[in-house]
């Protein structure tokens, strides 16, 4: 039996909120679609009191900020980027081209090809989020992308020197210290002096998730992203301590972010509030994470693994962390996640940072249709056909001509009528 011991918000509860920010960004990509430039600068002062001269670094800018990081910095980066890049390559080295021969003189095949420029948005504010250039600059370069810019917000005042750092390590084309709505505006849409993106990638409040959503189709995009999801697996094998930890990680990154605790420990489920109230005392970011918790926070109580799986599946979380006797199992079984972290050896922060695996991942319930952000979101798998004989193409023009009849269309039989007639000789070969 499941039981509910606690339950977070219902969507109606969101329901206001969403509208909101969906006639605001409506508004503001109308502007910068109007005005350009001017409605970029406005708004970035507006939202951010920045209006350089230039929204975009230059090299001596950019190695002057790298410059001012210490050794420590540069080489945590560097190991960083090196696990994303090297998993990246090998996904990448996974998809293959492929031609095949289906009937005689019929070839088929599909290219991948890299989308061309990519828009990279890098979340900054209260937590500049320096892992994300890894996880959409460097991913995207190692598929093939020729240009990529990036974007992030400055930081009280000042271009982000780690974020920066990372963006041009990661092999960013253009980095422009320019943030919100207007900077996913301005790489969608182009400006004056930007010129525009064919795919935007990266995560963001709900305000620059909403512009990617209401950009869709324009460009191309990741992920229709929400808030950060957790949900933590755990049988009697765990303690409480560090499901809280676990919970209370992920929980900081915003009010609205679902942190839910899944368990057939009944010990567990029964000291989980209060483990998570002691953690809070002394939690540094514990304004955001202790509201989150209240608000959005799930404890439920299964009998069985069966249920526990059932009941992820539903959820269907972004993360999903598993600590039980035996996590394979969750790994065999279940369908619907963004990304699984097995064991208590590992969780949610080493793949958000540093473990190799990318960190931009579906929320609300979209792991049901989708995984997330990977080198290979960055091609386009095309494909191609080859008739290379006239016997193959009479042959594939006879079927083909009957079968646009039943369906009326004219024009397309005649297509393959035109070449029976000139392929279907007796001597076509």
């Amino acid at each position: 039996m499941i039981r509910y011991l606690k339950k977070g918000a219902d969507a109606e509860a969101t329901a206001e909120a969403d509208r909101k920010v969906r006639e605001t960004v409506e508004a503001l990509l109308a502007d910068v679609a109007a005005r350009g430039d001017a409605a970029v600068r406005e708004l970035s002062q507006k939202f951010d009191k920045w209006a350089p001269a230039s929204f975009r670094l230059t090299k001596a800018e950019i190695d002057g900020l790298i410059a001012s990081l210490p050794q420590q910095v540069i080489d945590d980066i560097k190991f960083a980027q090196a696990q994303i890049r090297n998993f990246a390559q090998v996904q990448r080295d996974s998809m293959k081209d492929v031609e095949v021969e289906t009937l005689p003189g019929v070839r088929l095949g599909h290219r991948h090809i890299p989308v061309e420029s990519v828009g990279c948005y890098i979340p900054g504010g209260r937590y500049p989020m320096v892992a994300s250039a890894h996880m959409s600059v460097l991913t995207a370069k190692v598929a093939g992308v020729k240009r990529v810019i990036a974007c992030t917000p400055p930081l009280n005042g000042a271009p982000p020197a780690a974020t920066i750092a990372a963006m041009a390590m990661a092999g960013a084309d253009e980095i422009l210290v320019l943030g919100g709505i207007q900077a996913v505006a301005a790489m969608a849409l182009g400006t004056e002096t930007i010129q525009p993106v064919d795919m935007l990638v990266g995560p963001g409040n709900a305000f620059v998730a909403e512009a990617k959503r209401q950009l869709f189709g324009r460009v191309g995009i990741d992920l229709f992203a929400g808030p950060t999801e957790t949900l933590v697996i755990a049988d009697d094998s765990v303690d409480a301590e560090i499901c809280a930890t676990d919970l209370l990680g992920q929980a900081e990154h915003g009010p609205t972010s679902p942190a839910v605790l899944l368990t057939t420990s009944k010990r567990i489920a029964e000291q989980i509030e209060g483990e998570i109230q002691r953690q809070l005392k002394v939690l540094p970011t514990a304004d955001i994470a202790s509201v989150s918790w209240r608000d959005h926070g799930q404890v439920i109580l299964c009998d069985t693994d069966e249920e526990m799986l059932a009941e992820a599946d539903r959820i269907a979380s972004e993360h999903v962390q598993v600590m039980t006797r035996n996590p394979r199992w969750f790994l065999e079984n279940m369908r619907n996640y963004g990304a699984l972290f097995l064991g208590p050896r590992t969780n949610v922060a080493y793949g958000d940072k540093v473990i190799g695996t990318n960190h931009t991942l579906p929320t609300k319930k979209a792991a049901r249709y989708t995984g997330g952000l990977w080198v290979g979101k960055f091609l386009k798998t095309c494909t191609y056909q080859e008739v290379t004989t006239d016997a193959a193409s009479a042959t594939v023009g006879e079927y083909c001509s009957r079968l646009c009849a039943i369906e009326n269309f004219s024009g397309h039989k005649e297509q393959a009528d035109i070449r029976v007639r000139r392929y279907g000789g007796r001597n076509a070969a």
